[in-house]
């Protein structure tokens, strides 16, 4: 746990799930963890227990959609621990729909708002910190949904194919300094993600549940990530295949999502509109 003691690093969406889980084994493990998410009160007692067992704990309310919170939540670190080291951007939110039936404001705008300018904007408020310190760490928090896009994904998938680009160019801009760029692409998590996310299905389609993982499995991975830096890393470890299959054969991907999924799933509408 060398690699990861009395380090100074920043969790986004630390209020429940992957971020909380997280901020909890970057603490066991030694680190100065900064807790940022809109609930200050969640925020706080989590930042108690982390305190409690050892570690040191600074909670900070932050919207990320809002670049004011994002600067604050920069400030308030460096004012606190004097250096940043490791930005995990976690925060972020699905909306899983047809496209035509999401709100664009509260949906589709929302996402994108955090879940990709999130990120953009927290990791260039910390980068010219890492770039002075000429070390650092941006562990950026994707999904299987960024390497394949499947229906009613498609403003949530956008979003996470756009943390993938922008984490891939981000690697090769910064690798001078010193400043390493990591990705964590999950698949299915029990977390309230699908509650938040208005999940409806007729097929019932959802991950196995051998290969649902735990938060603290996510959080045990992150730890991971900070010790032993790599570019990419898909959770687990059978949906590489997944990714592999949709790139090698995109159109037999394209069949089984079509057939065995949105037909399904739209047969009312499209037996209404005269196309079955």
């Amino acid at each position: 746990m060398d690699q990861i003691k009395n380090k100074v690093i920043i969790v986004t969406g630390a209020s429940s799930g992957i971020g909380e889980a997280s901020a909890r084994a970057l603490g066991q493990a030694g680190a100065k963890v900064v807790l940022a998410a809109r609930r200050l009160d969640k925020l706080e007692a989590i930042a108690k227990e982390i305190q409690a067992a050892g570690a040191e704990a600074l909670p900070v309310a932050a919207d990320l959609s809002q670049l004011t919170d994002i600067q604050n939540l920069v400030q308030q670190t460096l004012s606190t621990f004097g250096r940043i080291d490791v930005l995990f951007n976690n925060a972020g939110f699905g909306r899983l729909d047809w496209l035509e039936n999401l709100d664009p404001v509260k949906d589709i705008e929302a996402q994108y708002a955090v879940n990709v300018l999130g990120v953009v904007q927290t990791t260039r408020q910390v980068l010219p910190i890492m770039i002075k310190q000429k070390a650092g760490h941006i562990i950026n928090m994707a999904s299987v949904a960024g390497w394949v896009g499947t229906p009613t994904y498609t403003i949530y998938a956008s979003c996470k194919f756009a943390v993938r680009g922008f984490s891939e160019a981000l690697r090769r801009e910064v690798a001078p300094w010193g400043i390493r760029v990591s990705v964590l692409y999950p698949g299915g998590v029990a977390t309230d993600f699908g509650a938040h996310a208005g999940i409806q299905r007729k097929t019932k389609t959802t991950t196995p549940k051998w290969m649902v993982l735990t938060p603290e499995e996510v959080g045990r991975a992150v730890v991971g990530l900070v010790q032993h830096p790599r570019a990419n890393l898909i959770l687990p470890w059978p949906f590489r295949f997944t990714v592999w299959l949709n790139q090698a054969f995109p159109w037999l991907v394209d069949w089984g999502a079509i057939n065995r999924f949105t037909v399904v799933e739209r047969n009312d509408e499209l037996k209404a509109a005269g196309l079955k």
